[in-house]
């Protein structure tokens, strides 16, 4: 204990190994302690399986957009032919029926305190969640051996995140780039973050782009190598191999807190060539996870765009639905 602070940490054992370690905020934030419910005599590879399945959130089986889909539609302050950011939760609902709203900073106005008021009330009025900050600012690298470079990628993350929180999100994510990092390095940067997320009740997480996209177990070794407050994102796109990806998606769903369902050109049923979708999301679905799903797919056309959201959507709620059913064995 110093100056007075207190950290409590909570291990749990499955045949005399230890299998899971809490710190005492990670345990009060799982439903009435239901992940220790679900260790009890579990292997450890299935205890992940467990949790997703048994601990039931308020995100499972909800479908939305990142706003990075509406890149040629979304516009800071109106113009013709135009969205803003303020009218996009109505739309959402009105439009597309969908509710959950992943947030890009590219597509934040501004950060002020006012603004952001402004965009969580036209969330909260509308019946959409804001869930996640995409911090994809350009130019920052928060793996430097520089520290005044590192230093700045930080502290313009540490803004985000404060945003993040303002707007009551649960996560925000830093952007990978493309070399590989250097590890120490990139995991103390991921950490600092972390824990400076940790005091405003934002989760970091970690999304397969960049230098990860060549490894399928990039995701689940980094945010191992983090430890605390962070999670998976894993995105259905970001890989560079249809064999990476499903493999990547396999192993990165079981911590996953919420996905990317990224779709290139979609044909006029549907059809989607560059991948599978339909397989990406039984991986998701068999692997425990539920939800949210956020698409990620756009079009110059806005008119096309969403017709095609429509679809995506449509797509998802029939195999949710068939998922469903066939888990239950009716």
């Amino acid at each position: 204990m110093a100056n007075g602070i207190g950290v409590i940490c909570i291990i749990l054992f499955w045949n005399g190994e230890a299998i899971m370690k809490f710190s005492r905020r990670q345990f009060l934030n799982v439903s009435g302690g239901a992940v220790v419910a679900s260790c009890l005599g579990r292997p450890p590879s299935l205890v992940g399986q467990d949790r997703q399945q048994q601990v039931a959130k308020p995100l499972d089986r909800q479908l939305g957009i990142t706003t990075s889909s509406l890149t040629y539609q979304l516009s800071p302050r109106a113009k013709e032919n135009q969205l803003t950011l303020l009218e996009l939760p109505r739309i959402m609902r009105d439009e597309l029926g969908m509710t959950v709203i992943d947030l890009n900073t590219s597509t934040l106005a501004s950060t002020d305190p006012k603004y952001l008021d402004q965009v969580r009330a036209a969330a909260d009025k509308a019946g959409c969640v804001l869930t996640n900050l995409k911090m994809n600012q350009p130019k920052l690298d928060m793996n430097s051996p520089d520290t005044a470079v590192r230093n700045k990628a930080l502290n313009t993350y540490k803004a985000s995140i404060d945003a993040a929180s303002h707007l009551g999100l649960k996560w925000a994510r830093p952007l990978p780039l493309v070399p590989k990092p250097d590890m120490k390095i990139h995991v103390a940067s991921y950490r600092e973050l972390c824990e400076y997320g940790a005091e405003r009740n934002v989760q970091l997480l970690v999304e397969n782009y960049g230098w990860m996209q060549s490894d399928p177990g990039s995701v689940v070794k980094l945010v191992d190598l983090i430890g605390e407050n962070v999670a998976a994102c894993p995105d259905t796109g970001n890989w560079n191999s249809d064999e990476i990806r499903y493999e990547g998606l396999k192993q990165t769903f079981p911590i996953a807190v919420t996905c990317d369902f990224k779709a290139r050109k979609l044909g006029p049923r549907g059809e989607h060539p560059r991948y599978d979708l339909k397989r990406c999301f039984e991986i998701g679905w068999n692997s425990g996870f539920r939800g949210p799903w956020c698409f990620e797919h756009a079009n110059r056309d806005r008119k096309v765009l969403f017709k095609e959201l429509l679809l995506l959507r449509e797509m998802l709620q029939t195999w949710m639905k068939g998922a469903a059913k066939q888990s239950s064995g009716s």
